[in-house]
């Protein structure tokens, strides 16, 4: 028994608290801050550091928000990139965390196999994307077929390449740290990954169901802010004790009023309401539909009690207005708690921001932490509430089929249509 608990503790299998702390204790996380411009330290040298964050993150949020109106106007397909560009940084920034954990120890390819783990990921996603959206792009360029066709085998091969590297660089006395890394960059890659697919998915289905809820929860943290700053005296979360109750309920009914604003301005464009189609004739991907009923102007009846208060008995509206009240509600009420979760992560190794890419503001994971459950949220949603079956990809995929599978499901479908009473009508009109 000796020998055993005595060689359990070489091994590093103890399950003790003061071991886990050694473990991660053994050097810590490289402390964070906002690296402010000298030009702006410069210019507002006078005022209270209070006064100074207010500026500071002023002005790199009108900076950060022009960038935005530019890559919309860039089109769709910038945007994709400038997605992938944005989640491969947040990977970076919570790997960083774990690797300056996970150094001290000289431990062999863990950064390696975390970037390997994020590419494979990415592969299988993305390859997912491209067939389910551009169908016909893939059926046309036989290479885009094969790899298509075996798209999932090549995925899983690759991810078993970097187990396999894993369990051969597993070291003695070691064995449970690395097994937190190896679970720290699945989480993360869970977290960051998954979810920054989910926002493509959402632009493909038009760029409307990607700016309004991006914008509503840029335009919450903005008023919770300004809110809080201005009114809150009341600590909603001991996680983030600058946040306040009088922000956050401000923040709620400013998020809605802009949310059901914005949403009446792009319901009238296309390039905003299409989704993103790859045109055969023209070789491109195109932006450009009849809209459907979602972006038509609707009247609806205002409820009696309302109709005093107001002094109108009808209003017009798009119907995509209301679904934008129940995104700017989540983007409110639920949306914070991704800040909230990322809070705690922060104090949990001691840290005040994710990096200091962003002065005033961290890093990049600092301002997509609420983006991400949005994300996901958005794409439940639409897939709960809006989307139907796609006769195109339907048919795209019927001519794929062999002409005996073809022939098969065309007799399927005329004997349903038979019961039905509706191909007899078809057939004598």
């Amino acid at each position: 028994l000796q020998e055993s608990e005595s060689e359990n503790k070489l091994d590093g299998e103890t399950a003790s608290d003061s071991e886990s702390k050694s473990e991660f204790g053994g050097s810590a996380p490289v402390p964070t801050s906002d690296d402010t411009p000298e030009v702006l330290n410069r210019a507002l040298s006078n005022l209270s550091s209070r006064w100074k964050n207010w500026w500071v993150r002023g002005i790199l949020t009108l900076a950060m928000i022009t960038f935005f109106f530019i890559i919309i106007y860039l089109g769709p397909m910038v945007l994709m990139m400038i997605v992938m560009c944005v989640q491969i940084k947040c990977f970076h920034e919570i790997i960083t965390i774990g690797y300056n954990v996970y150094h001290s120890y000289d431990l062999p390819w863990f950064r390696t196999l975390s970037w390997y783990f994020l590419l494979c990921v990415n592969y299988f996603f993305y390859g997912e994307t491209v067939t389910d959206y551009f169908f016909t792009l893939v059926q046309r360029e036989e290479p885009l077929r094969i790899l298509s066709k075996y798209h999932r085998f090549i995925s899983f091969a690759l991810y078993l390449t970097g187990f396999c590297m894993f369990v051969l660089s597993l070291v003695k006395k070691h064995y449970r740290l690395q097994f937190y890394m190896f679970g720290w960059t699945h989480v993360t890659l869970l977290i960051v990954v998954t979810q920054s697919h989910l926002i493509i998915h959402n632009l493909f289905e038009g760029m409307i169901w990607f700016i309004v809820p991006i914008s509503c929860v840029i335009c919450n943290d903005i008023m919770a802010y300004m809110f809080g700053f201005f009114f809150g005296r009341t600590p909603l979360i001991k996680l983030s004790p600058k946040k306040t109750w009088e922000g956050f309920i401000g923040g709620f009914f400013a998020t809605v009023l802009f949310g059901l604003l914005l949403s009446y301005v792009m319901s009238g464009y296309r390039c905003f309401t299409c989704p993103v189609e790859f045109n055969n004739d023209t070789n491109s991907f195109t932006v450009d539909c009849e809209p459907s009923e979602l972006f038509q102007l609707q009247e609806y009846n205002i409820p009696a009690v309302l109709q005093s208060v107001l002094g109108w008995k009808t209003v017009r509206m798009y119907p995509f207005q209301i679904h934008s009240i129940a995104l700017s509600t989540f983007a409110s009420l639920i949306g914070p708690f991704g800040g909230f979760f990322a809070s705690g992560f922060k104090r949990a190794f001691k840290i005040k921001d994710f990096a200091n890419t962003i002065p005033g503001h961290g890093g990049i994971m600092d301002r997509f932490d609420c983006q991400y459950l949005m994300a996901t949220f958005v794409n439940v949603y639409i897939a709960s509430f809006i989307r139907g079956p796609n006769p195109s990809k339907l048919i795209q995929q019927f001519l794929t089929l062999r002409p005996d599978q073809q022939l098969h499901i065309f007799n399927t479908l005329k004997a349903h249509l038979v019961d039905k009473g509706m191909l007899g009508g078809l057939e004598d009109a």
